[in-house]
């Protein structure tokens, strides 16, 4: 079945929205949207899974437990390591950010 991306993204919401497209036994992709979330001042990604993400749309800035910045634009992708702690800084409030998150087992 064909679909796209970009379809049925609300214009606006109060939470981030994280929707699982597919999984498997050792994968998992999601489309996250965020509007203007971040991860709470303390609170760190400490994932069991490598984790690469792309910004399709928006922006953000992730922050690293080393206090590491990455600002990450339309079209820019990072690989995260499993338990390579990290969070969401920043995500501007004016637009959506629209995520694509691959979540990989390392154990094959």
């Amino acid at each position: 079945m064909k679909t796209n991306i970009f379809a049925d993204i609300p214009a606006k919401a109060g939470k981030e929205i994280t929707e699982i497209l597919t999984s498997g036994k050792d994968f998992r992709i999601e489309r996250i949207t965020s509007f203007g979330q971040s991860s709470e001042e303390k609170f760190w990604y400490d994932q069991d899974e490598t984790e690469w993400v792309i910004v399709l749309k928006g922006s953000a800035v992730i922050e690293f437990k080393n206090e590491e910045l990455v600002e990450m634009f339309s079209g820019d992708y990072i690989f995260i390591q499993a338990h390579k702690k990290h969070r969401v800084k920043f995500t501007p409030p004016d637009e959506e950010t629209i995520w694509l998150a691959f979540f990989i087992k390392d154990e094959y």
